[in-house]
């Protein structure tokens, strides 16, 4: 079995988080051509990734308030199970309508992996050092959105748009049997009261009730917005303005995602020193640098696709410095109730991604400022957010 401050363990825990990014990153090249394959208009294809988006957030309400009682290992289990079919369902899709219901129930798998992932780092960590295992996590990861843009758009290429599905089911069926050989059960205590729909949202209420909590959802909640809001309108800006293909598109948002990689990195290194607030001014401050060279890119209507993604990639490298420690901050804020933290953390970023993506996509038609406009707006709220937890430091 798995042991805590090893590499393994960690790996395994950054393979389950990194469900969320692949099953969204590997088929954004393909997006284009699921829609002209099914007939479809580019806000119905946009529906499979806001499908997505709601299945995600819902289904984390349940399983972190569950995962309290029952276990993180079970519930681990039986997600991953429920990843598998949807993908498999998605492979198999014979209309858009099906794929988008698939994507569902894969979306519905994939939350409890991340949400009890997260839990088992509350188990075993707190504080600092908590930040900077979902920073090492977050770099091992990391590589997901860097390469699954890549192996998607290669996928793609060779064998069709539906390969992406069967990559996902491959990856899933693998997680599923590690888990299942190789996972302990970290849970060691149970709440004291029974398990209720009373006493789950009790849990949440508790939560909320705690200023340090708010801050660090909301920040987590706004900066995961704004980069989601991006990344599902960019497959058609970089498609209908620069005439990318599905390879060539994805070398473009891989080499943005190297931001993401390089912020995540620099965190595993300063985290524990500077600490989580200022390691997440930090962030704020260069993700609103990158939102801010983003709408210049767009304004000076610059002819090169490379100017956009350097200005993506210093965004996510912000990006990568501050979202996991907003995660660490969180469920630092959870006593006993780390799963209930850790289904918040991850709910509100997935709505109110998907509700922002949504409008983006339906605006977009054949200006990239909607989305350009969405990531400084969300920029701005983050780095004004922060400010009360710099004025006075929270736990």
């Amino acid at each position: 079995m798995l042991k805590p401050n090893t590499f393994a363990l960690t790996a395994l825990l950054a393979a389950l988080t990194a469900l969320a990014p692949l099953s969204t990153d590997l088929y954004l090249p393909t997006l284009p051509d699921i829609g002209r394959a099914f007939g479809v208009s580019p806000s119905q294809v946009q529906l499979t990734m806001s499908a997505y988006l709601f299945g995600f957030a819902l289904g984390q309400i349940g399983y972190g308030p569950i995962s309290d009682w029952y276990g993180r290992r079970s519930g681990l289990l039986v997600a991953l199970s429920c990843y598998c079919a949807g993908s498999l369902i998605c492979l198999l899709a014979p209309s858009i309508d099906v794929l988008i219901g698939a994507r569902v129930l894969q979306a519905f798998g994939g939350s409890g992996a991340i949400v009890l992932a997260r839990a088992v780092v509350r188990d075993f960590y707190s504080g600092a050092r908590a930040g900077r295992e979902l920073s090492m996590i977050g770099l091992v990861m990391a590589f997901g959105p860097v390469s699954a843009p890549l192996i998607g758009g290669a996928l793609h290429a060779v064998f069709g748009w539906r390969s992406s599905f069967a990559a996902l089911l491959v990856f899933g069926f693998a997680l599923t049997l590690t888990v299942a050989l190789k996972m302990p059960e970290t849970l060691a205590g149970k709440p004291d009261a029974r398990l209720s729909l009373a006493s789950m949202l009790a849990g949440y209420r508790d939560l909320l009730r705690d200023r340090d909590f708010r801050l660090y959802l909301l920040i987590g909640t706004v900066s995961y917005t704004g980069l989601i809001a991006w990344l599902v309108a960019v497959p058609f800006i970089y498609n209908s303005r620069f005439g990318l293909t599905p390879f060539v598109m994805s070398l473009a948002i891989a080499g943005s995602a190297v931001g993401y990689l390089a912020g995540t990195l620099i965190a595993t290194r300063i985290v524990v020193r500077a600490g989580i607030v200022r390691t997440m001014g930090y962030g704020a401050a260069i993700m609103l640098a990158g939102a801010l060279a983003i709408c210049a890119a767009v304004a000076l209507e610059l002819q090169s696709v490379v100017w956009i993604a350097l200005a993506v990639g210093l965004n996510l490298l912000g990006f990568g410095l501050l979202f996991p420690q907003t995660i660490a901050g969180g469920l630092s804020c959870a006593a006993e109730r780390a799963g209930a933290a850790s289904s918040l953390l991850g709910f509100a970023p997935q709505v109110s991604a998907a509700l922002l993506s949504a409008w983006v996509v339906a605006s977009i038609r054949d200006s990239a400022w909607p989305a350009a406009l969405a990531v400084l707006a969300m920029a701005i709220l983050v780095l004004l957010l922060w400010r009360p937890l710099h004025s006075r430091p929270a736990r």
